[in-house]
């Protein structure tokens, strides 16, 4: 079929006036082509001459390139072949230092300001420092005067050390704080923005937004100069509008970055925007269009928020708000608005109209003059309101002379626009056209929708009316197929739909290739030349199916072709060269819509023999599996080989604009790709290849272009499966991008797969399946597939032998079905000894069968045997109901469903069938046992927070009549509280449970039905639990450690709620166990464990602890006695040992001593008594608290230290009175006192009145007498008195006070009386207990 005639498009057709000037100027022309052919062999001439010359040059230069890689060999130290300059600036201008050094090898150099390194990251922007091509440089930015120094560079390497060293003078001008050092200010030239010249770089391209969201469209550039004073003018417009700063809209440029930051995205803000920046040439622009969309309605089906909200008509006490209406595509339609108003400066919303109102405007009434107000709309549907719009601008109410007035309407909504149709574009977006509606009506705008072919629902292609009849739809899927729809928008609210455009796939409009690039020489042999070339950027929507390549010397204009017939590879090989010229190639490319342009002539290459024995260089670099962190390198083998063949390939990587190239593998590669991991994300590199044979390494390649760290959006990975119909084992990929020409290619170690009877590959739509005929361990593998055509779509996937199992598997099991199973066949004893066999399907039909097989017989539901089973739980079962000694055997279940079948098996012998013949006949036994009364829970312990261990029990079908009891070794127990069997429960207390509680206890319950009995053995394991159970509850309330000293020394205490010797309490002293001996004594009593350090030294200093365990938890206190804290309790210690000694020995009456003695006129009377103290204590009587001197009528005697006397001979009434001794020595003593009353014969015998006893008081030493027991701990801290505040000992005739060491005086010293009663015989004196500083903690 011939291919159709070419039409000239109606926009390059020439008017008559275009043909008339073509051929004027075409004669102009002609007149001048004799000049050009002359001045063209004039620079012939002269450029032949000029190839000559860079052919001397080069071999000059090769023989320099030779000669200095001898020099580079030879070791040297560094030397500066440029050293440091001083330089004088003024404050705020940059400094740049360089030098240049040279050194083998290549010298590292570090910069110093004051011999202080200089490091950038202490003051980020400060100091900037490089290296290229041997200059080393440090520069400054914006200098300070502070930054005046001697700045020194530092070159070193293995060979040694030089320095070079200049100084930097910063200046201030004069008033501008400090005197100028130079006298004169210097001028700078004022600069304008828009002398600078600006080249955009990094462009913002269509971007898509949310409401309420936020969104930065950035732009960077290139200045020069680059002035941080005189940024570039530029200016940000939507919609040919000019935008200003405000709180909605920032705006920043400089430092090479123009910025629009729109921080509350409202669609309003949808549109087309454009930065424009001033340049010395003119202006630079650039353009994308900003989508927002609806924010997440408040209801699902409300529609979206109104938007360009505006009040015209302005009066002082009326406004026209006008609006424009949201695009409603699956929601359903808008019944009205609603219209709210706030004053300026406050937060509060006042509804305008109370119902809503169905126009784009509406008259607000009743404002106040001068105020100002500002109105927002929502949109209002059946399924409830919209979000309120954004607010409009400040409207202040006055009568204005002039105010802008909304245009007369007609009434009604336009009519529906004409025929839309849609053309390609780009691979995402779509050209959308239409005609405009006959009926326009004060058109607003448009809104157009678009569905994927196929689906229901429609989707907004724009959120604000767009004025224009021409849209461009961008965010579309590539390769997708897509239909379009009109409305046309007014103050009334929308048109009908138009007629939906033709479908049309998303891709790229089609035009001719760009052209190729990249053109690289492979071999030369002296008479002929390979080269290879890179694929155009853009193929032109259509696959570039042939290539054409010129040639021309390089000292002539002239290019001639090469091939007439297309080449269809990337690689051609021109013949018939001249050896030792030098050539030049341009390549075109070609697709269906024709020739593109060719490419930029490549170098000039010479024709020669190329004889190195290493290879030549790789080509055809390019990427697959590109991700955030990682990507694949791929090259072709070179053509050249060198003397033997190609062994091994070494890659470098630089990053993009670096020169300096780091080699990523260390060993030569034998394959030709290469995964090459550890990228920064966003970075972008470059890559090269090397060749590797016997003889060496070979020329690098030509450098790759950059490629971007980044994975497409949308990318998806190679998915291994089994298919669940076929069975069949298959590797898939879903593309996330496609075009028409897209092809899937299928490769096995990155080595195209092509028509391989292993494997079928099939495609549909933008998905490829690649299936395995027979998967065995041949196919295991790294498999790869690159879409062509596309962005660089592409994945990879490791095929595994262990996944290639797994997959086979479940494809066996797909091309062979069983019905799989949740459970195989198993058995359960029910109530009353019943055993139920039973297996449970994944998923069973209403048409499933099976049977039941024991003992080779096949079992039936009937008598003694229940089968059945559950479509939807997949359970089938046979319940059997007396199981006896000939059930033992094997039990199998059969199931068929459908085309799938399963068995499964329970093999019940031996001792298994025991113990399940044991189960049964137990449950048969409890059914019997639980027709009376009985245990619904048998004994079983627990332990109260005091600690106290009570035995409990459950009891069902009980009576009143029902008898409860408890019995210890069949000792009965009578509780305190008789057992009530009516509340279902009974419990025994045990408390201050310890090893005399273990024994067997048993509970027993009885009626007229039968009797039950529960037993409890504790002892054994059953004795550690509990003991460990009262240890965590103890261990819990534990207190923290006290500290009470002692005579014998110093104890720690810890209070709990309970102890008991059997609880698991260790003490430790610095991490080390402390056993119970003479000098650490352990113990407790019911309410505290304790431990006594005896007769303490430094040695038992330390941190102290006490650990009780409840065989899960430790429960830990500690108390560190050391420091203060030991010194205060060994002086305590010190004291109450001290107080006892003296208590022991001090001096005392033992006995023989009366309380009231009555005697009769001219008798004699003896008072004896017994005493003791070490050393032997002195004795003293006194009458009426007078000394009794020894004489004929008194006489006084102490015989043997033991034995004191006071006889009176012949007593008269003048005896009569109260006598005591004192007996006492240096540790005290003790006052005893006696009444005698001595009365006449004849006369009636007294009664004695004895106001308070006459009991012995104890009149202690300088040592106070502790108490006999500690204080107990107190909920409140108790304050440590001070010795200052010790109260004092009850006063006795000699004073108390008197210290050891002092004799005792031998003449008593008066008393006067006290009001305090004299304390009963044997009480000593009271002496207040000494307590620690830190206060006894609260029992818990």
């Amino acid at each position: 079929m011939a291919e159709p005639a070419y039409t000239i498009p109606a926009f390059r057709q020439r008017t008559a006036e275009g043909t008339e000037e073509y051929q004027r100027v075409s004669t102009n022309v002609g007149k001048g082509l004799t000049v050009i052919q002359e001045e063209l062999h004039r620079m012939r001439v002269a450029t032949k001459a000029k190839v000559d010359s860079l052919a001397i040059q080069r071999e000059v230069k090769n023989m320099m390139v030779k000669r200095l890689d001898i020099l580079d060999d030879i070791p040297k130290m560094p030397d500066f072949l440029i050293a440091l300059r001083p330089h004088t600036v003024w404050e705020k201008t940059p400094v740049k230092l360089f030098c240049t050094v040279q050194g083998n090898p290549r010298p590292i150099v570090k910069w110093y300001k004051g011999g202080v390194p200089v490091d950038p990251l202490s003051a980020p922007g400060k100091y900037k420092i490089e290296n290229k091509y041997g200059v080393h440089s440090l520069i400054i930015s914006r200098c300070v005067v502070s930054d005046t120094a001697e700045y020194s560079a530092v070159a070193t390497n293995p060979h040694g050390t030089a320095s070079s060293k200049a100084m930097v003078a910063v200046k201030r001008p004069a008033g501008a704080g400090e005197l100028c050092h130079l006298g004169l200010v210097p001028h700078l030239t004022e600069i304008h923005a828009s002398k600078l010249e600006v080249t955009l770089l990094d462009r913002f391209s269509v971007s898509f937004g949310v409401e309420d969201g936020s969104i930065s469209l950035v732009c960077t550039m290139v200045v020069v100069p680059d002035l941080p004073n005189v940024p570039p003018l530029a200016q940000w417009y939507r919609d040919d509008k000019l935008l200003k700063p405000s709180s909605l809209v920032q705006m920043s440029v400089g430092g090479g970055v123009a910025r629009l930051t729109l921080p509350q995205l409202a669609k309003d803000d949808e549109g087309l925007y454009t930065l424009r920046i001033f340049t010395k040439d003119g202006t630079a622009e650039h353009s994308a269009y900003l989508f927002v969309s609806d924010a997440v309605p408040s209801k699902p089906g409300a529609p979206g928020a109104p938007m360009s909200v505006k009040a015209y008509d302005i009066n002082s006490d009326y406004v026209l708000v006008a609006w424009k209406p949201p695009n409603t595509v699956n929601e359903a339609a808008i019944t009205g608005y609603f219209v709210d108003r706030c004053e300026a400066g406050k937060d509060t919303w006042v509804q305008c109209n109370d119902s809503p109102v169905k126009v784009c405007k509406y008259p607000v009434h009743g404002l106040s003059v001068g105020h100002s107000y500002h109105f927002r709309v929502r949109a209002v549907n059946s399924a409830g309101t919209s979000r309120p719009s954004r607010m409009s601008d400040k409207v202040t109410a006055l009568d204005a002379a002039e105010s802008e007035r909304l245009q007369g309407t007609e009434e009604g909504v336009p009519s529906a626009p004409g025929k839309v149709v849609a053309t390609r574009n780009t691979k995402s977006s779509v050209f959308v056209q239409w005609e405009a509606p006959k009926a326009l009506k004060n058109l607003m705008g448009y809104y157009i929708d678009g569905r994927v072919v196929g689906a229901k629902d429609w989707f907004p292609c724009n959120h604000k009316p767009f004025k224009h009849t021409r849209f461009v739809v961008h965010g579309l899927i590539p390769g997708e197929t897509y239909a379009f729809r009109v409305q046309a928008v007014n103050v009334f609210g929308l048109s009908d739909e138009s007629q939906e455009s033709s479908p049309i796939a998303v891709e790229s409009a089609l035009a001719t290739p760009s052209a190729p690039y990249g053109i690289t020489l492979l071999n030369s042999d002296g008479s002929s030349m390979t080269i290879a070339w890179k694929s155009p950027k853009h193929c032109g929507g259509s696959k570039v199916n042939a290539f054409y390549v010129d040639k021309r010397n390089a000292d002539t204009l002239v290019w001639k072709e090469v091939n007439l017939q297309a080449v269809t590879e990337r690689i051609c090989t021109i013949d018939s060269l001249t050896e030792g010229t030098f050539y030049e190639f341009k390549v075109q490319a070609a697709n269906m819509a024709g020739v593109g342009v060719p490419s930029a002539p490549s170098a000039a290459m010479k024709c020669e023999a190329w004889t190195m024995e290493e290879p030549g260089p790789a080509y055809d670099l390019s990427f697959s599996e590109v991700r955030s962190h990682s990507l694949v390198l791929l090259w072709k083998a070179p053509i050249y080989t060198g003397a033997g063949a190609v062994t091994g390939y070494l890659v470098d990587m630089a990053k993009k604009g670096s020169s300096e190239f780091v080699t990523l593998n260390q060993e030569a590669v034998s394959h030709r790709y290469l995964k090459v991991s550890g990228l920064e994300e966003g970075e972008s590199y470059v890559f090269r290849v090397r060749a590797v044979n016997a003889k060496g390494v070979g020329k690098p390649s030509q450098v790759s272009e950059p490629v971007c760290a980044k994975a497409l959006p949308g990318t998806q990975e190679i998915v291994a499966g089994v298919d669940e119909e076929t069975g069949d084992v298959f590797l898939s990929l879903e593309a996330c991008e496609i075009c028409d020409t897209s092809k899937f290619v299928w490769s096995k170690n990155y080595k195209p797969i092509g028509d391989c009877p292993r494997v079928a590959v099939t495609n549909k739509g933008r998905t490829s399946r690649l299936t395995f005929t027979n998967p065995d361990k041949d196919d295991l593998g790294k498999y790869s597939v690159v879409v062509t055509d596309t962005d660089g779509v592409s994945s990879s996937h490791t095929l595994t032998e262990d996944a290639l199992n797994t997959m086979l598997e479940l494809s066996y099991a797909i091309r062979h079905p069983v019905v799989p199973l949740k459970h195989g066949l198993n058995y359960e004893i029910l109530e009353k000894g019943h055993v139920r066999f039973w297996l449970q399907a994944v998923k069973l039909s209403p048409s499933v069968s099976y049977r039941f097989i024991v003992n080779d017989k096949e079992v039936t539901s009937g008598e003694g045997h229940k089968i059945s089973h559950d479509v939807a739980s997949g359970i089938i079962q046979m319940t059997v109901d007396l199981f006896t000694r000939a059930n033992e055997g094997t039990y199998t279940v059969q199931i068929t469903d459908g085309k799938a079948k399963t068995q499964s098996s329970l093999v019940l012998v031996g001792d298994v069938f025991k113990v399940a013949l044991k189960e049964a006949e137990f449950q048969r036994k409890e059914h019997i046992r639980k027709q009376g009364p009985h245990f619904s829970e048998y004994l079983y312990f627990t332990v109260t927070e005091d600690c106290t261990v009570m035995l409990a029990c459950k009891v069902a079908n009980v009576k009143k009549e029902t008898t409860f009891h408890w019995y210890r070794e069949d000792d009965e127990i009578v509780p305190e509280t008789p057992p009530n069997v009516m509340s279902g429960a009974c419990a025994l207390p045990i408390p201050l449970f310890s090893r005399k509680d273990q024994g067997i206890f048993k509970a027993t319950l009885s009626d007229d039905r039968g009797k039950d009995t529960s037993v409890f053995d504790i002892s054994g394991q059953v004795f550690d639990d509990i003991i460990n159970a009262i240890a965590k509850i103890a261990g819990s309330s534990a207190s923290d450690l006290v500290l009470q000293c002692t005579p014998e020394g110093i104890r720690l205490q810890c209070y709990m709620n309970y102890y008991t010797e059997e609880m698991k309490t260790i003490w430790k002293h610095k991490e080390s166990k402390i056993a119970s001996s003479e000098k650490m004594r352990i113990g407790g009593t019911a309410e505290m464990a304790w431990m006594q350090i005896c007769d303490p030294s430094d040695k038992e200093k330390g941190h102290y602890s006490i650990e009780i365990s409840d065989g899960e938890k430790t429960h830990t206190r500690t108390f560190d006695l050391s420091g203060q804290a030991y010194t205060d309790a060994y002086e305590e210690y010190l004291r109450l040992k001290a107080a006892a000694f003296a208590e022991k020995n001090r001096g005392r009456v033992v006995g023989g001593l009366p309380d009231v003695v009555t005697i009769m006129e001219a008798k004699s009377l003896s008072l004896t008594c017994t005493v003791w103290g070490e050393p032997t204590p002195e004795v003293t009587w006194f009458k009426n608290e007078q000394e009794v001197a020894s004489n004929e009528h008194t006489r006084v005697t102490f015989d043997g230290g033991k034995f004191a006397s006071l006889v009176i001979n012949k007593v008269t009434p003048d005896d009569s009175g109260k006598y005591s001794i004192n007996v006492r020595n240096k540790y005290g003593g003790e006052f005893v006192e006696i009444t005698v009353s001595v009365y006449r014969h004849g006369e009636q015998i007294p009664v004695a009145k004895v106001g308070q006893p006459k009991t012995p008081a104890a009149t202690p030493a300088s040592t106070p007498v502790p108490p006999k027991s500690p204080a107990p701990p107190s909920k409140t801290p108790t304050p440590t008195p001070s010795k200052s505040q010790t109260p004092m000992s009850m006063k006795s005739p000699t004073p108390a006070s008197t210290p050891a060491s002092t004799p005792v005086p031998k003449s008593p010293t008066p008393t006067p009386k006290s009001p305090t009663p004299t304390p009963s015989r044997g009480v000593k004196s009271p002496t207040p207990p000494r307590f620690m500083k830190s206060p006894t903690p609260p029992r818990k």
